[in-house]
């Protein structure tokens, strides 16, 4: 977005803008800021594309450090994300002794700065879904993390999600660590915006990434007109083992893949009432949903009522690898969000030439294109999901490649791993620089 010629702040827009539009074989070479990244839990089975993120960050040149507040306790399944988990270090593992020495040597660096993030902590806890308690731990965990960036020497930290990372990141920055920016995904972010004080990270970050255009509009809600030159946005990449997949056509049997967390925003019941339309219609096909979450209990017994056995299978977490074979062996992918960013699996399916079925919800119009990469429907509707799924049951495997064509187009053209992380390495350049401020 090109700001008013006569806002003080027209420069710093310009390159932040020609940043996010040069091509990345264009972008100068890296000077390589030491960088390190916070999540509050990783890594997790769904988390794929902050792997992609580092590690086209590294093949750069960059070594980037990995911090975790806590560790995912689920079982990690992708060979990636185990080796991951050995590369991250988690705050909250360096024990008790730590912490104090920590605590008390940041206070004793800086009493002014110890104090006032404090302050900051407890003021934000005043209005937080959290407590004032768990804004506390933020507080003594961002200690913890500021000893651990000092030992590393990190220039720039970068959170993931400007959820409770976010927080993290900015007390550090509060309490005088490094420079730090931060992800915003969606939708959590944008459904409790005054309870993540995001108007006040935006302001105190170096620079704020959107994943879509639509999360970009969000981020302007949440901060004044002179903070908007901040929010930039950097799309999330598939790598090329989906983007060098040739074509192929779609297999003959009826099939579709769901890969979700089992979670209410993924509108996952609607999905199975869909089918039980299809299924008293007459029709034959499985639903492979690959995923797991709070939900399943509620799933499996509504599978169970409704005689769905044979056509809705809950597979679990998968691999990376046998995700995308399942993709490669279907007629597409179906995700009928009530709530989104831009899901990464909708970029893996396309990627690999198979269409999608999803929602008008956030930043998956960007992408896809109802009759042209998939079907779009709306959020929440059991009949015009059906007929979208039906849809792709019944089409011809030409037709289903001609979509997935379209749909591998867009997707090499805005979501590829190596170009965005070209991108976001620019913007730490620049802020390491001073050039953001």
């Amino acid at each position: 977005m090109q700001l008013a010629a006569e806002d003080e702040q027209l420069s710093t827009v310009a390159t932040l803008d020609a940043v996010a539009t040069e091509p990345a074989e264009n972008i100068a070479r890296p000077t390589r800021v030491r960088t390190a990244y916070i999540v509050n839990q990783y890594p997790q089975p769904s988390q794929s594309f902050i792997r992609r993120e580092i590690r086209a960050l590294e093949d750069l040149g960059y070594e980037v450090e990995r911090f975790t507040v806590r560790r995912w306790n689920g079982k990690l399944v992708d060979a990636g994300d185990q080796e991951e988990q050995r590369r991250t270090t988690a705050v909250l593992e360096q024990g008790p002794w730590f912490a104090a020495c920590s605590v008390v040597g940041t206070f004793a660096a800086s009493p002014r700065c110890f104090c006032a993030a404090l302050a900051q902590a407890w003021r934000w806890g005043r209005r937080s879904d959290r407590g004032r308690l768990l804004n506390l731990v933020y507080f003594v965990e961002a200690c913890i993390l500021l000893n651990l960036l000092k030992q590393r020497g990190i220039r720039h930290l970068h959170a993931h999600f400007g959820t409770n990372s976010a927080s993290v990141a900015a007390l550090c920055r509060a309490l005088g660590g490094p420079p730090f920016s931060f992800t915003v995904h969606g939708p959590e972010e944008f459904d409790k915006p005054e309870f993540l004080h995001l108007g006040e990270k935006i302001q105190a970050a170096a620079f704020v990434v959107a994943i879509s255009q639509f999360g970009r509009s969000q981020l302007y809600r949440q901060c004044d007109y002179d903070q908007w030159h901040k929010v930039q946005v950097v799309r999330c990449g598939v790598d090329a083992a989906f983007h060098d997949v040739p074509p192929s056509l779609p297999p003959e049997r009826q099939a579709l893949v769901c890969v979700a967390r089992l979670h209410e925003q993924k509108g996952l019941p609607i999905l199975i009432d869909a089918a039980a339309r299809l299924v008293d219609r007459g029709r034959k096909f499985q639903v492979t949903v690959i995923g797991d979450g709070p939900l399943r209990p509620a799933l499996e017994r509504r599978i169970a009522d409704l005689g769905l056995q044979d056509t809705v299978v809950l597979a679990g977490w998968r691999s990376g690898a046998e995700v995308k074979e399942a993709l490669l062996a279907s007629r597409g992918l179906v995700l009928p969000s009530f709530a989104e960013g831009l899901p990464v699996v909708i970029m893996e399916s396309l990627a690999l030439h198979r269409p999608v079925i999803s929602t008008y919800v956030a930043g998956i119009p960007e992408l896809v294109e109802d009759r042209v990469c998939g079907r779009l429907v709306a959020a929440g509707a059991v009949e015009p999901l059906a007929e979208a799924m039906d849809e792709l049951l019944q089409a011809s495997r030409e037709q289903l490649a001609e979509w997935g064509v379209e749909g591998a187009r867009r997707t090499a053209e805005r979501h590829r791993a190596a170009t965005e992380a070209a991108r976001l390495a620019e913007l730490f350049e620049a802020s390491a620089a001073g050039r953001l401020s």
